[in-house]
């Protein structure tokens, strides 16, 4: 274990042939999309477990905090926008890291790779938080004994979930899992119903809470930075459209949708649960009632189905590292087993998944949502000459970055530390 931890520990760095290597099987399956499949897959690839938490990032900023993240959307469509410009400036720029280094040559690939990739780890070992919390919920008091171990609740599910997505993991072409990650649109919709159903039939909507909680509004930055993740992924959609010139309308329609469903389901967990309510709120539900263990269900679905996508472009870049590209299957199966089990272990000892969000959301999210599209844009777009309104409106982004990044990063920090 601590030698797959140190080949972890090491920047993951991939030179342009394993960032292509991973562009082109993710784009392989997207090739030629119509508009309406390009939405679906960008609202998909939006849209995440960020929901869960929701409802918790108001209760730690209160209502009015509502308002930030109207302005975290704007903040992130607009963001969205200039990657596809970045995309435009050349023929040749394919991936994220690609546009890194058209701006900032190879400083800059290594840059936003290795944020991006460190983003990746650390959202699944959030996945199997998520999982071991919300199972050990439909089963409490499970207990069981592995190779000599005796695990229960939490630990024990998140090993179990693990052994689960483990054969996912050594697939070479993912383009199946893409699809069935698109449950995860599905389990949004089934979670706002839930909460519907626990407030009309059960709980109510009478709760005492917060207007304005200025000591929380960092934490809330985070979290709903991390609603608005997946301008990795971006340049891959941008270019599997039929038509790319349409994809600001499609992230324009994406955005709103996710944001809707965001925006709701932070105003029913918070009406029902108030300040009471957890970082997950599938967590408040009453257990076993039907709806519950739907919610949880089809929660769940989301990332047993998206953990393998998640870590395909690390094990890439470990393979490429080790210069293990041409090792076949039998290292594709090591490395990706050794990535999932060095997941597990952090994942069984952080029982804190919303000051975990918070981190991802206020350091890496914002790195890769707000800091790095606009440093790429001034940088390319600089000599044919940016409005002055443009230049004011990134000088206020790049400043709304830095404040959430040191913030929110600082907020979070303290608050995992305390729970140890």
């Amino acid at each position: 274990m601590a030698d797959q931890k140190a080949i972890l520990a090491e920047p993951l760095l991939p030179g342009k042939e394993a960032d292509d290597d991973v562009e082109a099987q993710l784009t392989s399956y997207n090739a030629g999309a119509s508009f309406s499949r390009t939405c679906l897959n960008l609202t998909n690839a939006v849209s995440g477990i960020g929901v869960l938490s929701m409802p918790y990032a108001v209760s730690q900023g209160g209502w009015l905090s509502l308002l930030l993240f109207v302005l975290v959307g704007a903040v992130c469509y607009y963001t969205g926008t200039l990657i596809e410009r970045c995309m435009r400036a050349d023929g040749s720029i394919a991936s994220y890291p690609d546009i890194g280094q058209f701006a900032f040559g190879g400083a800059g690939r290594r840059a936003v790779a290795f944020f991006m990739y460190v983003e990746l780890y650390l959202v699944a070992i959030s996945f199997l938080v998520l999982e071991g919390d919300n199972l050990d919920k439909l089963f409490p008091g499970a207990t069981m004994e592995i190779l000599g171990y005796q695990l229960h609740g939490k630990q024990l599910f998140i090993v179990l979930a693990a052994a689960v997505i483990l054969p996912t993991t050594w697939l070479k072409n993912l383009g199946m899992l893409a699809y069935v990650s698109a449950a995860g649109l599905v389990a949004s919709a089934a979670l706002t119903a839930s909460l519907v159903w626990a407030g009309v039939a059960e709980t109510g909507f009478h709760r005492n809470s917060n207007a304005l909680n200025l000591a929380g509004i960092p934490t809330s930055l985070g979290l709903y930075f991390v609603c608005f993740t997946g301008h990795a992924v971006f340049p891959t959609i941008y270019s599997s459209m039929k038509n790319s010139k349409h994809f600001s309308k499609v992230l324009l329609i994406s955005s709103v949708l996710c944001s809707l469903n965001y925006g709701l389901t932070a105003v029913l967990g918070y009406l029902i649960y108030g300040d009471d309510v957890q970082s997950q709120v599938t967590l408040n539900l009453p257990s076993g009632k039907l709806y519950t263990k739907i919610a949880i269900v089809m929660t769940l679905v989301n990332p047993l189905a998206k953990y393998a996508l998640l870590v395909a472009p690390i094990t890439a870049a470990v393979e490429e590292r080790l210069s293990l590209t041409q090792g076949g299957a039998p290292a594709r199966v090591a490395i990706s087993t050794a990535v999932l089990a060095s997941t597990v272990v952090v994942a069984s000892t952080v029982p804190f998944f919303g000051y975990l969000m918070s981190f991802i959301g206020s350091f890496l999210s914002v790195m890769a949502t707000v800091l790095f599209p606009c440093l790429c844009y001034l940088k390319i777009y600089k000599a044919d000459g940016i409005r002055r309104k443009e230049m004011v409106a990134i000088a206020g982004i790049l400043l709304l970055g830095v404040f959430v990044a040191v913030t929110g990063t600082y907020t979070s920090l303290q608050q995992i530390i305390a729970t140890f």
